[in-house]
């Protein structure tokens, strides 16, 4: 199969997302190597959309540390409950943050970023081991559908170990 993404600029957020889950599948099927699904990931994300950054965090002890991404050089350690990622991951939800000036105790990587979602990434068993950070140079870019979507991305993580 050809991974080539051929994701058209006209289309609406839900059918970029539409027209990528299978792609996605495809890329994480039968694959049990959880780094090499998190850099596939980030780069068919990253071409569709285009945003500043995407990337992952892995959960290792009390902290997040950088994982796969497309964009800028990033923050290394994110500590538990630190920032956008670390507040995903201490309350085991979805964040979207229309504008990161106004989330309290945000990690700045990026000068450049000014919205920003992060969505938690479970293992089979339904525990935590990173987490999905998306930011983006404008503001409001993110929103409950690309929580829906991004969730149900992750979830083709699960089987990686």
């Amino acid at each position: 199969m050809s991974h080539d993404l051929h994701i058209g600029d006209g289309q609406t957020k839900e059918e970029k997302y539409s027209q990528l889950l299978p792609h996605l599948f495809a890329l994480t099927d039968g694959e049990t190597d959880m780094i090499a699904c998190m850099a596939n990931m980030c780069s068919a994300l990253s071409q569709t959309f285009g945003w500043l950054w995407t990337g992952f965090y892995r959960v290792k002890g009390d902290e997040l540390i950088l994982g796969p991404f497309q964009g800028p050089l990033a923050c290394v350690h994110i500590r538990h409950g630190r920032g956008v990622c670390g507040t995903a991951w201490a309350e085991g939800r979805t964040l979207v943050v229309p504008d990161v000036e106004k989330f309290p105790g945000h990690i700045a990587c990026s000068s450049l970023s000014r919205s920003e979602i992060v969505v938690p990434v479970k293992d089979s068993r339904g525990e935590i081991v990173g987490v999905l950070d998306i930011d983006s140079e404008q503001l409001d870019t993110f929103d409950d559908t690309d929580a829906e979507w991004l969730e149900n991305i992750v979830k083709l993580l699960a089987e990686c170990k």
